[in-house]
């Protein structure tokens, strides 16, 4: 088992921008997935399975709804340490970082912003210690980039609600006691219900045989009938609108934490270079992998800027849905070309498990079509400059 040596580069002083208690949570994370994840990482990737008992860790470093009020269980953060603890946690794997999100922002997030009062005392608590873990059913077998076209249904049947349709591609879904569902009801209008683990004709088969996301737990939600009672309806917003503001969190989360697995494949293929010796010289004294090498630290600098200016301004209120899509597409975008970048750094010793590289490459092709594809988010920029959508 191979030490973790990482050591985060910040070729801008970029530290000096963060306050002490961003850098303590920072480094509170950073120690904990070196001294959790990083050991037992590529076993668990390799074998395709989740290591859940790293939930426990995940909550008590705060990743479970950093910035939940504290009333409710939550960390009380602000949206800069939520950034940097996404950061740390995809440094060790993506798969992991999904895991948090997920509970985080699409979870405990919409609970927290469109639940009564009574839904967030039962349930916010539980999910921020891990006790309870969720899951976000929007991404339909039919609807993935097109969400309001989705056909999941509820109706009103007096005293309940009958639940009928079927989500894919969900992010703790095997395991996890909570699914917020968002649905049609009757006039066509969405609406989110939280639908628990137990309810008769709700199931969640697992997804397997991915080459991506293997140490992350996905599958799928099956409503046949379900009955959901009518006070797990969150009653603070309807509409598209509704879970598309869970996403706009998800994504902030994930253009911090993208910058993470970049940041490893970069320390990685440093640190090989310097040692690996080839025609009587180290290969970081040759032109070409110093080129490789200050390409990587420039475009990890530049999306460092841009999720920090993007956490300022969340933390605002200021940060539009346009912003943060930016931000997923061009940092994801940096993430995926540098782990292939190192990948040849490393030569053919970049494909195995001896290193991190090609795990994070695989993770990173489910990132960049995950939360919004990359040419939607494109797209979304190109409507907010122009004014056209070009969606359709």
């Amino acid at each position: 088992m191979k030490p973790d040596l990482f050591e985060a580069p910040d070729y801008y002083n970029l530290d000096e921008l963060l306050t002490e208690e961003h850098k303590l949570v920072r480094d509170a994370a950073r120690s904990w997935v070196k001294r959790e994840v990083s050991p037992i990482i590529e076993d668990y990737a390799q074998r395709a399975a989740f290591p859940e008992q790293i939930i426990g860790g995940l909550a008590e470093i705060g990743a479970f709804g950093p910035y939940i009020p504290e009333e409710y269980g939550g960390a009380g953060l602000d949206q800069i340490s939520y950034g940097l603890i996404m950061q740390e946690i995809e440094r060790g794997d993506s798969g992991v970082r999904s895991t948090a999100s997920v509970q985080s922002s699409l979870v405990m997030y919409p609970i927290w912003k469109y639940g009564t009062e009574e839904q967030r005392k039962k349930y916010l608590p539980k999910l921020a210690s891990g006790e309870y873990m969720g899951c976000f059913g929007l991404t339909e077998p039919n609807h993935g980039s097109n969400p309001g076209g989705m056909e999941t249904k509820f109706k009103d049947m007096g005293d309940h609600y009958l639940l009928n349709g079927a989500k894919l591609w969900i992010s703790n879904a095997p395991f996890a006691q909570v699914a917020v569902v968002w649905a049609k009801n009757e006039e066509g209008r969405i609406h989110g219900l939280i639908v628990e683990r137990g309810m008769e004709g709700f199931s969640t088969p697992e997804t397997h045989n991915k080459w991506s996301l293997r140490a992350s737990a996905t599958g799928e939600l099956i409503f046949d009938n379900v009955k959901v009672p009518k006070e797990n309806l969150l009653p603070g917003k309807s509409g598209l609108g509704a879970p598309l503001g869970c996403l706009d969190s998800a994504r902030f989360g994930i253009a911090w934490g993208a910058i993470g697995a970049a940041m490893d494949c970069y320390d990685t293929a440093l640190r090989y270079a310097k040692e690996r010796v080839q025609f009587d010289k180290p290969i970081a004294a040759t032109q070409l992998q110093q080129k490789k090498l200050a390409e990587m630290i420039t475009e990890i600098t530049k999306a460092q800027l841009l999720a920090w200016r993007l956490g300022v301004l969340r933390e605002q209120g200021k940060a539009t849905s346009a912003q943060i899509s930016m931000a997923k597409r061009n940092n994801v975008d940096m993430a995926i070309k540098i782990a292939r970048e190192a990948r040849q750094v490393l030569g053919g010793m970049g494909i195995t498990g001896e290193y991190s590289i090609m795990r994070h490459m695989m993770n990173l092709e489910s990132v960049i079509t995950y939360e919004g594809t990359h040419d939607i988010h494109l797209l979304i920029t190109g409507m907010d400059i122009t004014g056209h959508a070009a969606f359709k």
